[in-house]
């Protein structure tokens, strides 16, 4: 049994709150959020006491901490935990700036305690299939690979102020699946950018709707594709074309009943966000660190994976500002 501390009760936070409360292999012990009344509704449910951070870090019965906390306390309190003898979970990112997560890296390679991050959509039952068969060998070699992501409408622009653009707050999560689907790092990223969904957007310093092209050394392409803006529901698909045959991972839709009359076929829309389409997806991720902590193995996604599809991110933002292709 893994004791866990939840620090963030925020929406990702209830989201792994609830998860970590009614997994057989763990115990939420504690809740910890600056707005109390978050941190006293989801111990309540969950059957955990509130806490303050620093009282929930340096607490004798907490095993592992779950970081969900805004961005830039993220790597102050990966680093806090790691001292203090804790595995920890973090959400993505570690940090805005790859500097500042080479830093914490080293302090937690110090500390010798497992860091996993939070690029849930490995843990996708489809993408995990997809991921599977690739390596099986079923379509080859891997040639060509497609990354749709689209959410269904843009967050509010005090929210993009501080998320630190498009390619670090979104297109990351596709930027580590491409990692984890080509099984080879990227060595050059070639992006372009625009403010088409909400001017506001634009005048904030960011973008809405962007494409990038990633290349591997052997030679391997990955088109990725962002908008802020999906009106027909939250679109994420997969395509990967290899030497004898191609995948696909389709969206998901709300149900699976379609309707046949003489005017055509009518099928239900996509599941609308992440909360719905993900749900699975946390739930095994959750498995997946607290195995590895009952393991004593070095949990996945590392932090090493945070720190190079934070690269890549940066490498992205530099290359739509600049028009020009860079080499990593």
């Amino acid at each position: 049994m893994v004791r866990l501390a939840l620090l963030g009760a925020g929406r990702i936070g209830k989201i792994h709150g609830r998860n970590a409360a009614l997994h057989p292999q763990a115990k939420l012990v504690s809740v910890s959020d600056p707005h109390q009344p978050s941190a006293e509704a989801l111990a309540a449910e969950t059957g955990a006491r509130v806490s303050s951070i620093e009282e929930a870090i340096a607490a004798p019965d907490v095993d592992a901490v779950l970081i969900c906390t805004p961005t830039t306390t993220h790597a102050d309190f990966i680093e806090k935990a790691a001292k203090a003898g804790k595995a920890v979970f973090c959400e993505k990112p570690v940090d805005l700036s790859s500097e500042r997560i080479r830093a914490c890296l080293a302090e937690v390679a110090k500390a010798g305690k497992p860091l996993m991050i939070g690029f849930n959509r490995r843990f996708d039952p489809n993408f995990a299939n997809l991921k599977q068969r690739i390596v099986d060998g079923v379509i080859g070699e891997v040639e060509l690979l497609t990354i749709i992501s689209r959410d269904p409408a843009p967050p509010p622009v005090s929210y993009i102020e501080t998320s630190g653009g498009l390619f670090r707050d979104m297109m990351i999560h596709d930027l580590d699946l491409a990692r984890f689907l080509l099984a080879e790092d990227p060595v050059e990223v070639h992006a372009v950018a625009s403010a088409l969904v909400d001017p506001a957007i634009g005048k904030a310093g960011d973008v809405d709707t962007a494409a990038v092209l990633l290349k591997t050394a052997s030679g391997k392409i990955a088109q990725i594709s962002n908008s802020r803006r999906a009106t027909y529901g939250y679109d994420q698909r997969i395509e990967v074309h290899g030497s004898k045959g191609l995948i696909r991972a389709h969206n998901v839709p709300r149900t699976t009943v379609e309707v046949a009359t003489g005017a055509g076929f009518l099928a239900d829309p996509i599941q609308d966000f992440f909360l719905e389409r993900y749900a699975e997806a946390y739930r095994l991720e959750m498995t997946a660190f607290l195995d590895a902590i009952a393991a004593g193995k070095a949990p996945n996604p590392s932090g090493e994976d945070g720190l190079k599809a934070q690269v890549l991110a940066d490498a992205a933002t530099e290359s739509a500002k600049s028009g020009q292709t860079v080499k990593l």
